[in-house]
């Protein structure tokens, strides 16, 4: 695929510009997020919980870097989703702009009292995470003269927002008593789902503490939630009522499909002699006649500098190594080994080509990082393209 095949028409251009392609974007750097396969990782992590256990797909930081628009309406079209979560109101708010109407649980909490005015009035379900963010929703209820639904975060380890046990209580308990506010949901975080057993079983008793209390006082939410992608795949046992997954649904966990491609093109290739250097600092010197592609992508892209003559990219199906800095809007690459690379040939950094794979991951390492952060610091000058397979 290259960069030149997403049109759009838009009226009114300069007469001058009227023999111009219509591009949605020039610079043949992109990412392509496959949405076939974000469906059917939705529905391979479905099928591996119980019956009747609610989906929440995480779209927060624009999806993870892989477009919130265009995977929460995927998540939508595919009704293997039952929530979105999301960070933010403008998070939230975004996606109700873009047609999206599943239910939408704003995660992060709400300050001012103007952002849980705003949450409601645009569909929204936000958190009470205090007794203030519980007197706050009961005067949006008021604002607007309809009930309000929202979740009770309890902190039971993570150290981020919410309140302990016992004052997560007392936010409950003051709920409860408001006719105009219905606790809809009760849930916590796993700070350590991925690697410590111990950790993630007490941070579930000390949150079925706080169900049983309430529940001895007539108050059951009908959604309880703790799990994650880790959480809800290790621990059986945090599944609840709903699970809430991100990574494995992107396809950052083994046993799901990759869902995100980072591409791009060559725009300049020359052969430089033995003893030459390339880019900044002259990090990287030929030990043999070279020859060097330029990519027009670079850390202003998301593609980190920490990747300097240590990452690979993929040409005409083999690995070819970045050599040199990893600059602002280029990079460069010994294309030596792909001795077919020719102006115009594609270039993948992140996904497949042919039989080879540079994975997320495989960044996230060279990094000392997570996937999550390879893929959510993927900027906004770089266009998504939907695709299927």
């Amino acid at each position: 695929m290259t960069a030149a095949v997403a049109l759009e028409v838009r009226p009114g251009v300069p007469a001058g510009a009227a023999a111009l392609p219509r591009r949605r974007f020039f610079r043949p750097t992109w990412a392509e997020v496959d949405l076939g396969a974000l469906a059917r990782n939705l529905r391979a992590f479905r099928a591996r919980m119980p019956a009747g256990v609610k989906l929440m797909f995480v779209v927060k930081a624009n999806a993870y870097g892989h477009d919130a628009a265009l995977c929460a309406r995927a998540a939508e079209a595919s009704r293997a989703a039952d929530w979105l979560g999301v960070s933010s109101v403008e998070e939230g708010v975004a996606l109700r702009e873009a047609g999206v109407r599943l239910p939408i649980l704003i995660l992060g909490s709400l300050y001012p009292f103007e952002s849980a005015l705003a949450a409601v009035a645009h569909g929204l379900t936000p958190i009470a995470a205090s007794l203030e963010s519980a007197r706050r929703l009961a005067e949006v209820a008021a604002r607007l003269g309809r009930r309000v639904d929202c979740h009770v975060k309890v902190d039971t380890g993570m150290g981020r927002i919410g309140p302990g046990p016992e004052a997560a209580l007392a936010v409950a308990r003051r709920l409860a008593a408001l006719k105009a506010v219905r606790v809809q949901g009760l849930y916590t975080h796993l700070a350590k789902a991925e690697e410590d057993p111990r950790f993630t079983a007490a941070q579930l008793k000390a949150f079925r503490g706080v169900i049983a209390a309430l529940a001895a006082e007539g108050v059951r939410p009908p959604l309880i939630h703790a799990a994650n992608s880790a959480g809800a795949l290790r621990h059986p046992e945090a599944r609840f009522d709903l699970v809430r997954p991100g990574l494995a649904i992107y396809g950052l966990w083994e046993g799901f499909e990759p869902v995100l491609s980072l591409k791009s093109q060559i725009v300049f290739l020359k052969t430089v002699p033995k003893g030459a250097t390339v880019s900044y600092g002259a990090t990287w010197r030929a030990r043999r006649p070279t020859r060097v592609a330029t990519l027009p992508v670079g850390y202003a892209d998301g593609y980190a500098r920490a990747l300097s003559n240590r990452a690979h990219v993929l040409v005409g199906g083999r690995r070819c190594p970045v050599i040199g800095r990893v600059t602002m809007d280029q990079v460069m690459v010994d294309v030596t080994a792909a001795p077919g690379a020719r102006v115009g040939d594609e270039v993948v950094l992140i996904g497949r080509q042919a039989a080879a794979e540079v994975p997320a991951g495989e960044l996230a390492r060279l990094c000392g990082t997570i996937p999550y952060e390879t893929v959510t610091q993927l900027s906004s000058r770089v266009p998504r393209l939907g695709v299927r397979t």
